[in-house]
């Protein structure tokens, strides 16, 4: 052991090869150690939403708008600070639209420049001063660093600074430094963000949601099950695909596919054209408003009924391969009686919407057509060959995972499996059975294998636990006892459309019960919260977002346009900051030109969930733990070099 420790010395010796490169480390880490807490900003069911999106990160979920309101206090008028804040948000639109009604441009940038420099001042207050540097446009990093380090109180450089900000205007560079700024701005009011899973799925624009990710200072993901699901597509398996196309078709967003992703579907379209031609698909319209030719709408419709039979057929195929799923009852198609048009589903004899399946053996249902099979071929061949599409899931895979435990957080997307009486639910998986924290990370475990195994079988049953995480009863990222797609569609009962919930979504009021999920990942005590998403908080029926005393936040309340309706809100999202949790619950984004042009933020109704007695410093985080482990180890290193254990290294000047 002394062997090793020694080793470990003379390799961090290369990094701190004198006692003075050590002692100034140790030096800076303490410093850290007492700064203010970076902000966390927590997001959840995205769901494609793009613009929505895009506008929340912007404004950090009131964040931007606070530091406003923090440096000008009563010094500006509402309408004043509204404006600065939307030109933090959209540098470039919304000066074009200032400039294009200002008569003196100079005296505008003047005032502009001097405003956001104070922003920028704020926003950068709690950070080193090398952490903000390495935030600093290139371009301007030199000037921006001199004009957020000036003192208010130093008159001898007051004729320097303003011959800076006269410069800048005078060589035409005044609209460049202020978009710079309005960014840098964005990037310093959020030190870490947190996406609680389901990027994908229902909005139009989940493929841009994952560019603007892939260029994100800092950040992590819990998966959701839909990001899941696109996961398993990519890998190539065939009930992934099935679902994520169906989805597609059914919130009419093929775009997403055909253009966001480059994945033809003309041999789908053709096939569903020429297979269903005649029939109405009365079962498969699209959801929500989509401006459409009547072709397109048509074509639609077929095309979502195609993929669709296609999916039970594929989802067959695979619960009699894996009975160990336990989805024996989700068998649907040959409990079609195709003579009088019913079917019995637990034990009832109920009317089936439409009968019409030229694709569908009686005999053997399950199996696919030859053009079915030839059409699936094709797609598998390109979702597995679309570039794109795999490098966002080597993103998911390098900055996801199924939950996480941060900062004292406990952080996932769906639930923790319950039994009735609130106990972990044992779940099977290839023949051992787990639950809790054990059944995260086998699963977790699992979906790497499925795209980076080298075994085939192991990783074939990888991309077999990706569809099983999308829909089965006991995965912590689905959490009730079945997925109703066939009932929706082809029946009128609504008993059978119902879709009974995990027993954990009625024991997060249980505190008993709270505290025992906490402990299964090794939290505790009153510094510790469990955050996620999933199913939409229903406000509008007067559900609350906050949990078991504030233990426990469900922070999904309707990101998806599709569940505002239900939800009577446009989202959740959540800031942890310096002085506690505040929770934001989101009026509707209108759209990022009524947000320009009308200057309508998002409204947002903070409720400040947990207020911390004193400010919460770098070092009561997991960030300062590790730095007080290497302040540990550097103080060793000294200990050694004044020893006379290991030499300094002086080297050439």
């Amino acid at each position: 052991m002394a062997d090793l420790q020694t080793r470990y010395l003379e390799r961090l010796a290369e990094l701190y090869p004198t006692v003075a490169a050590a002692s100034t480390e140790v030096i800076n880490l303490e410093a850290i150690l007492n700064l203010p807490k970076g902000t966390e900003h927590f997001l959840t069911d995205i769901h494609g939403e793009a613009e929505a999106f895009s506008h929340v990160l912007k404004n950090g979920s009131g964040a931007v708008r606070r530091k406003v309101n923090d440096v000008f206090g009563n010094t500006l008028c509402r309408e004043d600070k509204r404006s600065l804040a939307t030109l933090i948000y959209y540098p470039r639109e919304k000066m074009a639209q200032i400039l294009e009604h200002t008569a003196n441009k100079e005296d505008w940038y003047k005032i502009t420049l001097y405003r956001l420099i104070e922003v920028s001042k704020r926003s950068g207050s709690k950070y080193t001063r090398s952490k903000v540097r390495k935030a600093l446009p290139p371009e301007f990093a030199y000037v921006i660093e001199e004009l957020m380090t000036e003192k208010a109180d130093i008159r001898d450089k007051e004729s320097y600074y303003t011959a800076i900000i006269a410069t800048i205007i005078r060589v035409g560079r005044a609209e460049e430094f202020i978009r710079a700024l309005c960014e840098l701005i964005q990037r310093l009011v959020v030190d870490h963000l947190h996406i609680l899973g389901d990027i994908y799925d229902r909005g139009p624009g989940p493929h841009l949601i994952m560019d603007k990710l892939m260029q994100y200072h800092s950040l992590d993901i819990q998966w959701g099950n839909h990001d899941v699901l696109w996961m398993g597509a990519a890998a190539g398996q065939r009930g992934c695909i099935a679902n994520v196309i169906r989805i597609c078709a059914r919130y009419g967003n093929l775009d997403i596919l055909e253009d966001g992703y480059g994945i033809n579907l003309l041999p789908l379209a053709t096939f569903a054209l020429e297979t269903y031609g005649d029939d109405p698909c009365i079962c498969f319209a699209l959801k929500g408003s989509h401006p459409c030719s009547p072709g397109e709408k048509e074509l639609n419709l077929r095309m979502h009924k195609a993929i669709s039979i296609i999916q039970f057929k594929v989802e067959g195929q695979l619960i009699k391969e894996y009975p160990e799923f336990g989805l024996e009852r989700r068998l649907l198609l040959h409990r079609i009686n195709y003579e009088n048009g019913t079917i019995v589903l637990d034990g009832r004899r109920l009317p089936m919407k439409d009968m019409h399946f030229p694709t569908v053996d009686h005999a053997d249902p399950y199996r696919l057509s030859p053009e079915e099979e030839s059409i699936m071929e094709r797609l598998e061949k390109a979702f597995l060959n679309c570039e794109k599409l795999q490098q966002h899931m080597r993103f998911l895979l390098a900055k996801g995972s199924l939950y996480k435990v941060y900062n004292q957080n406990l952080l996932y997307h769906g639930c923790v499996p319950l039994c009735e009486d609130g106990s972990l639910k044992e779940t099977s998986v290839y023949g051992k059975r787990y639950k809790g924290r054990g059944l995260y990370d086998v699963l977790e475990s699992y979906i790497r294998r499925g795209f980076m195994a080298e075994d085939e079988t192991e990783r074939k049953r990888g991309r077999d636990i990706m569809w099983y995480i999308w829909l089965g009863e006991n995965s912590p990222l689905f959490g009730k006892d079945k997925m109703a797609t066939f009932e929706r569609y082809f029946l009128e009962d609504e008993e059978s459309h119902k879709e009974k919930k995990n027993p954990y979504y009625r024991m997060l009021e249980n505190e008993k019960t709270v505290d025992m999920i906490l402990g299964e990942f090794g939290l505790g005590g009153e510094e510790s919260h469990i955050i996620n998403g999933h199913v939409p908080v229903k406000s509008k029926n007067g559900e609350n977002p906050v949990k078991c005393g504030g233990k426990v936040l469900v922070i999904d309340g309707g990101f998806s346009r599709a569940y505002q309706k239900e939800t009577g809100i446009a989202g959740y999202t959540l800031i942890y900051n310096s002085y506690g949790l505040i929770l934001a619950a989101h009026e509707p984004f209108e759209s990022r030109a009524a947000a320009i042009e009308q200057e309508s933020d998002i409204y947002s109704e903070d409720i400040v969930v947990k207020r911390t007695a004193s400010r919460k410093l770098v070092g009561d985080t997991d960030t300062g733990q590790q730095l007080k482990e290497k302040i540990a180890d550097l103080e060793q290193l000294l200990k050694a070099y004044r020893d006379g254990r290991i030499a300094e290294r002086f080297g050439r000047r």
